[in-house]
């Protein structure tokens, strides 16, 4: 991997969470729950076509989950580092969710 491409996976990941933290709680709050569908098509759509479409996240070999890594990971230690309470509930909501949001992918694939 050259340095290019680990840079600009870097920031591809960290925009991704980023995004996230930055805007869907906003759109929620401003258009009720239509908000979260706005912010999943505009949020997870356009970073998708810059880091999947346009490269921006280099990858080789088979499909990978780069992006729920990166907002898994962004999102948890954004929350440690704001000081937030990281309950096990919490984790544990998200650690099904990806289970079964893989198995429903692997169906798919």
């Amino acid at each position: 991997m050259e340095l290019g491409n680990i840079i600009t996976t870097i920031v591809g990941g960290f925009m991704f969470p980023f995004l996230i933290a930055m805007m869907w709680g906003k759109l929620v709050e401003a258009f009720g729950p239509i908000g979260g569908w706005m912010a999943a098509a505009f949020i997870v759509g356009t970073m998708w076509a810059l880091n999947h479409g346009l490269g921006m996240v280099y990858q080789s070999g088979t499909a990978w989950i780069d992006m729920a890594w990166a907002a898994a990971t962004g999102l948890f230690f954004a929350d440690v580092f704001a000081g937030k309470k990281i309950n096990a509930t919490t984790i544990l909501a998200g650690i099904l969710g990806g289970i079964i949001g893989g198995f429903v992918l692997s169906s798919f694939l």
